[in-house]
């Protein structure tokens, strides 16, 4: 039985900081000796972008194939697709032919679980996948939220941002009650947060007040730095481009929370198995 960890990081609002969340946390817990794969499940192909693959068009071997193998009933290869970053993650990248599975999707048997039929190949090699969602509640979001057990929103500390949360928590909903009751979600990262300004604390306040008693908002605040928008350029984590710097920290911090709400889960799974 694999005990690998399958997070998706998902909100429908774009430019919240979700893709670098996934390459920093990601790296992050290879820093910490976990085995990690990364997925880029977005058309736009951010994440590969990020982790220095500056032609992602000319790929011929990603997330899209992958799941094209699995809608007609295709072994996968192992190792089909995945590439290794020098930093310690293994990444199974994507490009604008993904937009065409999207589209297929809808007239597939069982479309939300076609990614999650592929992870049971490959869960036994990582402690952790972590799934960049695009920017949307469409099907390839569902197929992430169906594959996962733990889902992350990273979100601004903006009014729009806050107000769009309700919408992908009752997707998320939806999906925990017709499809994956065991998703959980792991709590709200507040990203690109500048405490310099009194309605960015208010925003942070009303947050924290309004969902803390249903949804875990994590402690670690994410700041807002232009290190974090360069390492985009450049390929690398922000431990790489700036190790000292305050970003870093926040994702170190960031990731040790991960960390320690996977051991209780892992505790709390035991306890139940052991009671029964």
């Amino acid at each position: 039985m694999s005990d690998c960890k399958v997070i998706a990081l998902c909100n429908q609002k774009g430019g919240v900081g979700k893709t670098t969340t996934c390459v920093n946390l990601g790296i992050g817990l290879a820093q910490h000796g976990k085995r990690v794969l990364l997925i880029d499940l977005d058309a736009q192909a951010s994440m590969t972008l990020s982790l220095g693959y500056k032609t992602p068009d000319e790929l011929t071997e990603t997330v899209a194939e992958v799941m094209q193998m699995v809608i007609e009933d295709k072994p996968v290869p192992e190792g089909y697709g995945i590439l290794r970053h020098p930093e310690g993650v293994d990444l199974l990248p994507s490009n604008i032919v993904l937009a065409n599975i999207e589209v297929r999707l809808f007239n597939t048997l069982s479309r939300e679980t076609v990614l999650k039929n592929y992870l049971q190949n490959v869960k036994q090699n990582y402690d952790y996948i972590l799934i960049d969602c695009m920017p949307s509640l469409g099907m390839l979001t569902a197929n992430a939220l169906t594959a996962a057990n733990n889902v992350i929103i990273p979100a601004q500390p903006h009014y729009l941002s806050a107000k769009g949360l309700e919408m992908l928590l009752h997707s998320i909903s939806s999906i925990q009650k017709h499809v994956n009751p065991n998703l959980k979600i792991s709590g709200i990262l507040l990203t690109m947060v500048d405490r310099r300004t009194n309605f960015t604390k208010d925003i942070i306040e009303i947050l924290r007040k309004g969902y803390s008693s249903t949804i875990r908002v994590f402690n670690t605040e994410i700041p807002l730095s232009i290190k974090a928008i360069e390492t985009t350029a450049e390929g690398k984590s922000i431990y790489e481009h700036d190790r000292s710097g305050k970003v870093s920290t926040a994702y170190e911090n960031f990731t040790k929370e991960v960390i320690v709400d996977g051991n209780e889960q892992e505790r709390r799974k035991g306890r139940s198995e052991t009671v029964r």
